[in-house]
């Protein structure tokens, strides 16, 4: 993976698969403190301490398609890479939290990448998921939730193109 996005996009389905009806994704940016961190969490199925101490491995997969479970071990490792750490809770049958840093002008940081594609693929494809997407940059904050998109939106589902036209201009107004 060579945008953190990416790892978004990877631990943020991981979610969904573990039955979460939200995830929570928290992107800050603080120059000042020179961090950059990514914190996801989910309501999903939750982990036991020994699945925890497994996803560390690349040949540990909870996935029927493939054998590999390379997200996790690859997300450590580019934190580790970039002078940041890595932290992973869960609580089996309560929910998961993931919190990764970065040293924001880190050499070996990997670029944020495509946020709003990224969240566009989440919301599009997972319609009966709720994501709550907050961005920090200093001293902007930005929210966007699809809770409150689904109240003024009725019965049309998140992935009508002009739902997801909407979503998109919000995040990227939001973003920008």
């Amino acid at each position: 993976m060579l945008e953190l996005a990416a790892h978004i996009l990877d631990i943020a389905e991981n979610s969904v698969r573990a039955g979460a009806s939200l995830v929570e994704i928290t992107i800050t940016e603080d120059e000042e403190k020179n961090l950059l961190s990514i914190e996801i969490n989910d309501d999903g199925s939750g982990m036991t301490q020994e699945e925890i101490e497994k996803v560390f491995d690349p040949f540990y997969t909870t996935k029927k398609v493939r054998r590999v479970g390379l997200g996790i071990p690859l997300l450590s490792d580019a934190a580790q890479r970039a002078g940041g750490n890595f932290h992973l809770n869960s609580i089996k049958g309560k929910g998961t939290n993931l919190k990764v840093t970065f040293e924001l002008n880190h050499i070996d940081r990997q670029p944020l990448g495509d946020i709003v594609g990224t969240l566009i693929i989440l919301i599009a494809g997972n319609c009966d998921v709720d994501f709550l997407f907050r961005h920090r940059n200093n001293q902007r904050h930005f929210e966007m939730d699809t809770r409150e998109i689904r109240k003024e939106i009725d019965d049309i589902p998140f992935n009508h193109p002009e739902i997801l036209k909407y979503i998109r201009g919000v995040l990227e107004d939001g973003l920008c």
